[in-house]
């Protein structure tokens, strides 16, 4: 399993923690491990995990989001 880490910004409540967790739950190929006002934890199966996936899920539910580079598989 590959865990990795997305900041999300414009996240400022439990209702946004709520809501950009139900949207990555609803990623295929993505597991949320923790979802915090600014980020979230990720974990995936899949080989290479699908980031841009989550990323566009999060689009869609009105949030920016960018790869921790220190947290990618690989680094």
């Amino acid at each position: 399993m590959s865990e990795f880490t997305l900041h999300i910004d414009g996240m400022h409540c439990g209702a946004c923690v709520r809501r950009v967790g139900q949207a990555l739950s609803a990623t295929e190929g993505i597991e949320v491990k923790e979802v915090r006002v600014g980020a979230a934890r990720l974990e995936s199966t899949q080989d290479p995990p699908p980031i841009d996936r989550a990323i566009e899920a999060l689009a869609a539910a009105g949030y920016k989001a960018h790869p921790d580079p220190a947290s990618q598989p690989g680094a």
